[in-house]
């Protein structure tokens, strides 16, 4: 038997969704859930083509009580830049959790991944890192380093930023950006150990597979996103870091063991907190976030089914008609 499907192109999708606290709340609601019990989200599928410098993830999860749940297919290929084109790809498939027919197919190319994993890095920081926050710093220089650092910017206005990267040239361009759309001083430095040294909040956006911050740069009053690493190759964070925080929160504990950065602090022996909380548990009250104003909090984003499910079904709720429907 036919019936309708909702098709939602990223030109449209961009005039719909943004970066803003009701998609901040959106994505916490879905970690929130995470920490309730119910969800099912299987293990993120992961293909690396190193050949082609170049990797596809796929990631889903069921919600209780939502009515839909999403499918959510990405592609990162690096060398695209030198194509002319964007790095990252994809879609999202909304299915009806009653009877599994596709409800929408959202053609974001990425889009609303890319706001979702903002949204994830606003959510650590309005639970975990201190109440008030005068400098900011980013290690990376690309999109994601401009939309964490605008999404952290939502829940704590910090008054100046920090960029570095290895190519000065970019981290100039991405601080001239950040001074653009958040009205506020923005400048590039060569010393990542200095930027650290200067912030409350340092976000890490990068593909790196060696740490890109040491642990002896940890500083008390200081929280650190790292968003980075989502793939069993890659470390941003020196492993000795995570249990010289005095909080180490995971998006999700099995998905850090295998993806992120407590991969490496298990592999290495320099884990030695046991099962660490998840951001979930932090927003329920479940488990401790940050301690005290001086004390070190760290966060390990590897990026999550539900936060694909929250903002698909987000998506379609609240914009039913939007796009073009078909009849299959």
């Amino acid at each position: 038997m036919a019936h309708d499907i909702q098709i939602i192109t990223e030109a449209e999708l961009r005039g719909i969704v943004k970066l803003d606290l009701t998609t901040v709340d959106v994505i916490e609601a879905a970690f929130a859930a995470l920490a309730t019990g119910g969800v099912v989200m299987p293990p993120i599928m992961s293909m690396e083509l190193e050949a082609m410098h170049g990797e596809v993830d796929a990631k889903t999860a069921f919600i209780p009580g939502f009515d839909s749940f999403a499918l959510k297919v990405s592609t990162g290929f690096y060398g695209n830049a030198k194509l002319g084109l964007p790095s990252l790809n994809g879609l999202m498939v909304l299915f009806s959790a009653k009877t599994g027919r596709v409800e929408a197919v959202l053609l974001d190319n990425g889009y609303l991944t890319d706001i979702r994993t903002a949204a994830a890095g606003a959510v650590a920081a309005r639970h975990l890192a201190p109440e008030t926050v005068e400098t900011a710093g980013v290690i990376g220089t690309g999109l994601q380093a401009r939309l964490q650092a605008e999404a952290a910017h939502l829940v704590r206005p910090f008054t100046r930023v920090l960029v570095h990267g290895r190519d000065m040239e970019k981290a100039r361009a991405c601080a001239a950006d950040l001074a653009k759309s958040l009205g506020i001083a923005a400048e590039a430095v060569d010393d990542p150990a200095s930027l650290v040294a200067e912030s409350q909040l340092v976000i890490t956006t990068t593909p790196a597979r060696e740490p890109v911050l040491k642990a002896d740069w940890l500083h008390p009053g200081l929280h650190v996103t790292a968003m980075g690493s989502d793939a069993d190759y890659k470390n941003e964070i020196d492993p000795a870091a995570l249990s010289r925080a005095d909080s180490y929160i995971c998006d999700r504990v099995s998905q850090c063991e295998s993806l992120g950065e407590l991969r490496t602090a298990l592999a290495t022996g320099l884990w030695t907190g046991g099962t660490p909380a998840e951001l979930g548990e932090v927003i329920t009250g479940q488990k401790p976030g940050r301690r005290s104003p001086d004390a070190i909090t760290i966060s390990d984003l590897t990026g999550t089914g539900v936060q694909d499910t929250a903002i698909a079904t987000h998506v379609r709720a609240r914009f039913p008609t939007a796009g073009t429907i078909i009849r299959a």
